[in-house]
């Protein structure tokens, strides 16, 4: 994780996707038919990656998309790291099939970032930090009408552990993306 936020902080993203190609390629060397990239800010670089990786890739953001779409959810917060939030490749990957992504406003998200990089990845998960993330959640539906909750990063669903917030549906990207991993191998 550390490596991947180097990348970031520096905005280096070719040495993001030359070292994900580099780790795929060890995986397709090893025998595997097919890769995930498990995190979401990574994906930042994943066309780039995908396009040139020696195996397919399964996208988090597109397992994703298909699992909105699937329970017909139209208007969806985002929430993540400040790189995944401000990126564009959630919302292009969504705006394919009609589906409107919002993010929490600059506050929000400077919080949400601080709170993910500096208490949840270190497995600190305060009820305080909850209840603030929830109270994001209540905003964007006030302001929004948002019918879900996009919880990019790993540790999101660790602190909102329930599936849904006041019949607002949370989105666990790495329960999704371990979901289509699985169909893939099942295939």
């Amino acid at each position: 994780m550390k490596k991947g936020l180097d990348f970031m902080e520096a905005n280096n993203l070719a040495g993001m996707a030359e070292y994900l190609l580099e780790e795929i390629g060890k995986l397709a060397r090893a025998g595997a038919t097919f890769g995930l990239i498990s995190a979401n800010t990574p994906h930042i670089v994943f066309d780039q990656v995908a396009s040139k990786a020696p195996i397919p890739l399964i996208s988090i953001v597109e397992a994703t998309c298909a699992a909105a779409k699937a329970r017909t959810l139209k208007r969806l917060a985002l929430f993540g790291t400040r790189y995944t939030m401000q990126a564009t490749f959630y919302p292009k990957v969504f705006s394919r099939e009609g589906i409107e992504l919002l993010v929490p406003g600059m506050g929000d998200q400077t919080y949400i970032h601080d709170k993910y990089l500096n208490e949840l990845v270190s497995g600190k998960f305060l009820p305080e930090t909850r209840v603030a993330l929830l109270a994001i959640v209540d905003r964007m539906k006030a302001k929004h009408d948002i019918d879900g909750v996009i919880l990019a990063g790993t540790e999101l669903p660790l602190i909102l552990r329930h599936r849904e917030h006041t019949g607002i549906p949370f989105l666990d990207t790495t329960e999704i993306h371990c979901e289509a991993a699985v169909t893939e191998m099942l295939s």
